[in-house]
């Protein structure tokens, strides 16, 4: 089972706003049911017996049954993880102190495919149709960059950002298997480069710096909506080039060994903002789903002295160390190679993580 999150177009945005507000409706009438059941009988409500209670409310609301049944099994659901009696109030009302994001689930059978079709050069624009309540249908066109042609759908949950735009959260049960190379590589992660491989490809997601003007100047006028827009393409951005990379490393390698390298342990220092700018734990997190979906082997090693030994040699005696040597990038080895800082600690990474020497490592 995957995922896959559409834009779905600014022009379907006052429908699903309407729609969302009947959701909320629903949500609350369950909400304030269960919790009156509770107190009078010191009994939960299932997701069955809400049922009987929301039977026949779609016509009034516009809902399809399976939506209704979807919101009460969201909320059965919640309450037992969260441990509440009562959960917290859904409104999307602009005046609102807590106005919550749009929200409108439904099941496979109230969903029906239309078609996609190319609309640019490389656009696809996918439809998809809804039931609703008394045979009404929302049809929406969304840009589509996976290309559903080739996907299953199960369900979808059409949601809204903080931005208030719309997009449609999709899981499909079946997907192109990918499949992995026949190279090995490592990877170093660092602040100045997101990531550097053994073979030298580089990931830079370092954007923040990119739009920091633009960003302070909205901040400094006051306003939310543009500063809530560079934020967004500062995120997205670093989504796709991140995607790209290990797109690229699982298609082309069997082997993928990373350095255990924990964002936690650099939050609270001057380089917090370097950090989190880099994205680790999203790498980290890709490369985890994409390798197993691909069948690649995926390994973190401690990458303790990575960089301050020579993958050639294993002598630490010409290496840059400590905080000093950090702006050092090339080093000369004593045995008469030079290396780039990163790279070298790539290949002592790869060679911990094939538990073997690598042109005469020694063992870290």
């Amino acid at each position: 089972m995957k995922t896959l999150k559409l834009r779905i177009k600014d022009k379907h945005a006052n429908q699903l706003n309407e729609l969302a507000g009947a959701v909320n409706f629903v949500w609350n009438y369950v909400n304030d049911l269960s919790f009156k059941n509770l107190q009078r009988t010191g009994y939960f409500f299932s997701a069955y017996d809400i049922a009987a209670y929301t039977k026949g409310s779609g016509e009034l609301l516009n809902l399809h049954s399976q939506t209704l049944q979807a919101i009460t099994e969201t909320h059965a659901k919640s309450r037992k993880q969260f441990k509440k009696a009562k959960l917290n109030w859904r409104t999307n009302n602009p005046k609102a102190k807590r106005k919550s994001l749009g929200w409108i689930p439904f099941k496979k059978t109230a969903i029906k495919y239309m078609g996609v079709k190319k609309s640019g050069k490389k656009i696809l624009k996918s439809t998809i149709q809804f039931s609703l309540a008394k045979g009404k249908k929302l049809i929406i066109d969304m840009w589509d960059s996976y290309n559903l042609a080739i996907y299953t759908i199960n369900t979808c949950e059409l949601v809204q950002d903080s931005r208030g735009l719309w997009y449609a959260c999709i899981t499909v049960k079946e997907y192109p298997k990918v499949v992995c190379g026949t190279d090995q590589i490592g990877i170093d992660l660092g602040c100045k480069e997101a990531g550097t491989t053994s073979d030298g490809d580089i990931l830079a997601t370092k954007l923040t710096h990119k739009y920091a003007a633009k960003l302070s100047t909205a901040q400094r006028a006051n306003n939310k909506k543009r500063a809530r827009a560079i934020h967004a393409k500062i995120k997205n951005t670093r989504q796709d080039l991140i995607h790209k990379f290990t797109s690229k490393l699982v298609s082309t390698n069997k082997t993928i060994i990373i350095g255990k390298l924990q964002s936690k342990s650099f939050t609270s220092s001057k380089l917090a903002k370097s950090v989190y700018d880099a994205g680790w734990f999203e790498v980290k997190r890709q490369l985890t789903y994409k390798c197993k979906h691909a069948g690649c082997h995926y390994g973190e090693v401690n990458e303790s002295y990575t960089t301050q030994t020579c993958s050639c040699c294993g002598s630490r005696q010409n290496s840059p160390k400590g905080r000093i040597g950090l702006g050092i990038r090339e080093w000369l080895c004593e045995c008469g190679v030079t290396h780039d800082r990163d790279v070298n600690a790539a290949k002592n990474i790869l060679a911990l993580g094939l538990e073997r020497l690598a042109v005469g490592i020694t063992v870290l």
